[in-house]
């Protein structure tokens, strides 16, 4: 068995290891390394999916003589900090709807009794004037969207 000089030894050595082993400021003779994040390589006009998107009256860029293509489009200056007209009005669909919604549309399959609108139990058909008004609800819904002018 290990002597308790010899125990309490090792576990100074255990405890001290993680401190060694932080980090902090460099020594005087080492190097700095400077830190760098993923958003500081790109550019703010970096080209997405190969188009640049210029705002107010930014020009398209271009190499010194002016031969590289470089494809931009133009929009106003007050849309630069407001979310793509193409993403303001989002319509869900089957293919981009939540999972939530989708296992709660599953959740009355199969179902009978009050509320389930099946000819099976009783007071089933309340379910079927609930989903009728439910139904009536985003009919009403869709077609105040649909007149509704675009916001700018």
């Amino acid at each position: 068995m290990a002597q308790p000089s010899t125990i309490s030894l090792f576990l100074l050595a255990i405890a001290a290891t993680p401190v060694a082993a932080q980090s902090g400021p460099p020594a005087p003779g080492m190097p700095r390394v400077a830190r760098t994040t993923a958003a500081e390589g790109m550019s703010r006009s970096a080209p997405v999916n190969g188009v640049i998107v210029l705002y107010g009256n930014e020009r398209c860029p271009t190499n010194s003589d002016g031969a590289e293509v470089v494809v931009c489009t133009r929009r106003p200056a007050e849309e630069q900090f407001r979310i793509p007209k193409e993403l303001r009005n989002f319509e869900i669909t089957p293919e981009n709807e939540n999972w939530a919604a989708r296992v709660q549309a599953n959740n009355d399959v199969g179902a009978v009794g009050v509320g389930s609108c099946s000819t099976v139990g009783a007071a089933s058909a309340t379910g079927c004037v609930t989903q009728n008004a439910t139904r009536w609800k985003k009919e009403r819904r869709a077609a105040a969207k649909r007149d509704t002018p675009d916001l700018p």
